[in-house]
């Protein structure tokens, strides 16, 4: 696949390969995730909130992924009396509405539920560790036992669970044998769990989605595996958020597990040609028998926004069947489940956007385990800082930098974060495959490419938060300040090294890192005159 790309690639994935294993030798116990981040429970509510009705208060978990985030909105819209559960409460806070409280927590440290369950009489699970390295089912375990005790403790009368479908009376993929095993471990608690279990998603910004959507639009010839011709029953995004919502109005004494499912019946196959078919787009497909998960997790990550880890995971619950078998949802709820054809024209209402309002890599597990250095002794802070004037005002300038990554890459040398994002990849990072989000207003929670946005403030500061795989911690901020003439652009790249290695890794990439970042922020500058003044560079 390499020589293909016409890349010389033996030092470097040697370099990389040799970085990984110091990285991941160095990293601390993952018992309790980003602990840093709460150390005291981290809580907002808004006074409006507080001045509410005693009508009941609704916890949501998982509101910065994807099916959480429609949820959410649906949730407000409806007007009921909301409480977020996050990890990096700064994240979630631009995406929710006044009066929405948000509270600071890790369901993998028990410790910090106690004041998130408080007061709380539903509470929605939508956790589960798809993204993530390692051993996600012991963290699917945690998480669920921690949540139900606290969940009893705190006197929660009910939970909603959105499991996922699959024959429990077969072997199962480990993903899906979790997400079963999750919904079991709740109702050991005692309270009344109501378990939804869902098959494939399909809505803008979902993952299978997207994979659907790159594979069909890319190749006119694709090779189709095995375990693509296997039955499923995809629910449409609009039709699962239904049932979520309805599940509220349901008794707790009719809580139980129900399965769920769009109208249709159909493999991964045929939604590629039924996507073809609402695109108008000719596919062939040729069928091959043998093309392993991982060989094929490989192929998506290098074709679709999904990188190895994802891929790898989904196709090992795609290999199995996961139709409705139980229709009783048909009947309890006033819902009509959409086809397949009518779920991607939906789907498809936003394909002018790169990304929908969510998508699957805004949760935080998309990005892997979050990088821990509790205990991690770094090397001194290196830093590359340059700057440039600009006759602009400072909201010209920034409109340049807020548009940074995605379709409108990094204004210089391209192909090196192309590169750079490959070989991430290639040892198990995320690459660039995410995007950025279609607005071009970032908010502080938004991935771009390979970085996260960690601080925002509207025409003057942005600060990314690196997530590929790195001996040490990155960052890379922009800073612009200036009056109505014109306006300072500073840009800095800060880089904390773990051990020798990540002194190594900094200054053996100096000189690139001369090249990029004279470049991309000379061309940031060029982009706000519009190329038409002549620039001015204090280095």
């Amino acid at each position: 696949m390499l020589r293909m790309c016409g890349i010389s690639t033996s030092a470097p994935l040697l370099f990389v390969f040799l970085h990984n294993y110091i990285y991941d030798r160095e990293l601390i116990s993952q018992s309790y995730i980003a602990r840093k981040y709460i150390n005291e429970v981290f809580v907002e509510t808004n006074k409006e909130s507080a001045d509410r009705s005693d009508s009941p208060l609704i916890l949501l978990t998982g509101a910065t992924g994807y099916i959480g985030g429609r949820l959410l909105q649906s949730l407000e819209a409806g007007g009921y009396r909301l409480r977020c559960l996050a990890r990096r409460p700064d994240f979630l806070k631009p995406k929710v509405a006044p009066s929405t409280e948000i509270v600071g927590g890790d369901v993998l440290d028990r410790l910090s539920l106690d004041a998130v369950m408080e007061g709380v009489s539903v509470a929605y699970y939508l956790i589960h560790s798809m993204g993530s390295s390692g051993s996600f089912e012991d963290h699917d375990r945690l998480a669920a036992r921690n949540f139900a005790e606290a969940a009893k403790a705190a006197g929660v009368e009910r939970i909603i669970y959105l499991g996922g479908l699959g024959d429990d009376t077969k072997a199962l993929s480990p993903h899906l044998r979790s997400r079963q095993e999750v919904g079991q471990i709740l109702r050991e608690s005692g309270l009344p769990v109501l378990e939804f279990r869902a098959s494939i998603v399909i809505g803008s910004g979902s993952l299978s989605f997207e994979m659907i959507r790159s594979l069909v639009e890319r190749l006119p010839i694709m090779v189709i595996p095995k375990w693509a011709s296997m039955p499923a029953q995809p629910i449409a995004i609009e039709d699962l958020i239904g049932y979520l919502t309805a599940a509220l109005d349901l008794p707790a004494s009719q809580y139980r597990i129900f399965e769920i499912g769009g109208a249709d019946i159909v493999s991964y196959a045929d939604i590629m040609r039924a996507y073809a078919k609402c695109r108008g787009i000719h596919v062939r497909m040729i069928s091959v028998p043998v093309l392993t998960p991982f060989i094929s997790s490989l192929w998506l990550g290098l074709i679709t926004p999904l990188y190895a880890r994802i891929g790898r995971k989904l196709i090992q619950s795609i290999v199995h069947s996961t139709i409705v078998r139980d229709t009783t949802a048909l009947k309890v709820f006033n819902i009509h489940p959409m086809g397949i054809e009518n779920a991607l024209v939906h789907a498809l209402a936003n394909e002018e956007k790169q990304y929908a309002a969510t998508r699957w890599s805004d949760a935080l597990s998309s990005s892997g385990e979050l990088q821990l250095w509790g205990g991690v002794r770094f090397g001194s802070r290196l830093v590359d800082s340059r700057m440039m004037h600009v006759s602009k005002p400072p909201e010209a300038a920034f409109k340049s930098i807020e548009r940074i990554g995605g379709d409108t890459g990094w204004y210089a040398w391209n192909w090196l974060w192309r590169l750079r994002g490959f070989l991430d990849l290639l040892v198990g990072g995320v690459g660039t495959r995410r995007g950025r989000p279609a607005r071009e207003t970032l908010r502080v929670g938004d991935t771009v490419d390979f970085w996260r946005v960690e601080a925002f403030e509207a025409n003057h500061f942005l600060r990314l938060a690196a997530e590929m795989k790195l001996p040490g911690r990155a960052w890379l901020e922009f800073e612009v300040s200036g009056d109505n003439a014109s306006s300072t652009v500073r840009q800095t790249a800060i880089f904390d090294p773990v051990g020798l290695f990540g002194l190594i890794y900094w200054y053996a990439l100096f000189p690139l890192h001369q090249l990029v970042f004279k470049g991309m922020l000379q061309r940031i500058v060029a982009s706000a005159l519009h190329e038409d003044s002549k620039l001015e560079s204090i280095e």
